[in-house]
């Protein structure tokens, strides 16, 4: 019977502030894990900081414990299961590597590769979602591997908005093109992808992240996996990654009724949109940003009014 493990590794992130959008992220992916068809025993949920009330973690974000999951997933895992790791945080890249911040030592692509190795599946997805993650495709391409990353090269070196994007697909229903109950790797990125340009977008910025899929073992990850080139060429890219899939949470816990289900939704749309606009302040005039964030602010306080008065005259 096929089995799916699940590694989420939320990593350092600079500043208290990013910090608690990481966790959020982890946090999301670790609570809807059952729904996706991990059960606790094949979760392994590490953080930087361990908090006394977060749901689920297992361990503290360091190189050892990320290498006693490996372990672990290498005596419970058969050839036909997959593996699925995502690491959420900041990275960093110097002297030709880019490395995972962690508590302590950081890891890099090649780092991940020596204990990639020792996995029996034929199957792994790996997603490193931080920011200059880029090189982590040479570094970890090969057969039976999926990679992602949340940008193309090294010096993409501002915070990133996709490993939200990305966990947002993988939890709910609006990545599911295909409308099979499933999201697959292939749809959960080009979902990302696509809301990451409209945050870009909708705030007048030239996007500071472009993320890559490899699944066919060439080390060239590709930005627009399975779809046609300017020469008609199509990407070699993004057949492994369309059928490996995920049963998604839905929108387990919003309410039934459709108005206030919609209010509910719609406030979500612009927590999201907070948070992508924290992680860009870096990138944006100083006016620009605190206009910005009093308009969601505001709307947030709106929206929060709406659906108390709603819940009121039930």
């Amino acid at each position: 019977m096929f089995k799916a493990f699940l590694l989420i590794v939320v990593g350092l992130s600079g500043d208290p502030e990013h910090g608690k959008t990481f966790q959020k992220w982890g946090a999301t992916l670790a609570e809807a894990s059952g729904r996706m068809g991990v059960p606790p025993e094949r979760l392994v949920y590490l953080v930087d900081k361990p908090d006394a009330n977060a749901k689920g973690v297992t361990g503290v974000a360091t190189r050892d414990e990320i290498g006693k999951a490996f372990e672990k997933f290498a005596k419970e895992a058969g050839p036909d299961d997959m593996i699925f790791v995502t690491l959420i945080g900041h990275g960093s890249f110097a002297n030709g590597a880019a490395k995972f911040n962690l508590p302590g030592p950081d890891m890099s692509g090649a780092d991940f590769n020596v204990m990639l190795q020792k996995l029996p599946t034929k199957q792994l997805v790996f997603v490193n979602a931080s920011s200059s993650s880029g090189p982590f495709v040479q570094d970890l391409s090969g057969p039976g591997r999926t990679i992602v990353t949340a940008t193309r090269n090294g010096a993409e070196q501002y915070a990133t908005l996709f490993g939200g994007f990305f966990v947002d697909a993988l939890t709910s229903d609006t990545a599911d093109a295909d409308k099979n109950k499933r999201v697959s790797v292939l749809e959960a990125f080009n979902y990302a992808k696509a809301e990451v340009a409209r945050a870009y977008e909708r705030q007048g910025l030239l996007s500071t992240e472009h993320a890559l899929l490899d699944d066919n073992g060439d080390k060239e990850g590709s930005q627009a996996p399975g779809v046609a080139d300017k020469t008609g060429k199509i990407s070699p890219d993004g057949k492994v990654a369309g059928i490996q899939s995920f049963g998604f949470a839905g929108d387990a816990g919003l309410p039934s009724d459709p108005k206030l289900r919609a209010l509910y939704l719609e406030r979500r749309d612009l927590e999201r949109q907070m948070e992508g606009l924290r992680l860009l302040k870096d990138g944006m005039p100083a006016a620009q940003y605190a206009s910005e964030l009093e308009r969601l602010a505001t709307a947030l306080a709106l929206k929060a009014r709406e659906i108390r008065a709603l819940v009121g005259n039930k």
